[in-house]
């Protein structure tokens, strides 16, 4: 199972205030861990919502709207992207994240081809498999 972890933004993250140095080598050291233990497929930062866009498709064109964006719950500053046997493993793997006070993750199960049922027709199954292999390709 695949599993997204993400990172909640907050008034610092938002505000562009970079982490320590001790919090980079905490962070380093934990992504270590995760790649050794070969759970890691992805992991990032993000900057501020202010160097961001949205696009909204709630009519023809798309509206676009840029940063900032209001602090809110759904407002993300950081991901990974893990494999997991379950979500209790993963919940397990990010508790050891080392976050301080206030910081606030979210880890959803990244949907698989079994997920979709029926409307996953042969042919487009086929499509996805080839669109994947050749983005691993580049």
């Amino acid at each position: 199972m695949r599993f997204m972890v993400i990172v909640k933004a907050n008034k610092d993250s938002e505000a562009g205030v970079m982490p320590s140095t001790e919090m980079l080598a905490a962070m380093g050291k934990f992504n270590e861990e995760l790649v050794n233990a070969g759970m890691i497929e992805a992991g990032e930062g993000l900057l501020p919502s202010v160097r961001g866009a949205r696009v909204k498709y709630d009519g023809k064109p798309p509206s676009v709207s840029h940063g900032p964006f209001d602090l809110t719950r759904d407002l993300v500053s950081g991901f990974w992207l893990i494999k997991a046997k379950s979500l209790d493993e993963a919940i397990d793997w990010m508790k050891r994240a080392p976050f301080d006070g206030g910081a606030e993750i979210e880890i959803r199960q990244v949907a698989s081809a079994e997920d979709f049922g029926e409307a996953l027709t042969p042919e487009l199954r086929e499509q996805e498999e080839r669109l994947r292999a050749r983005a691993g390709a580049k």
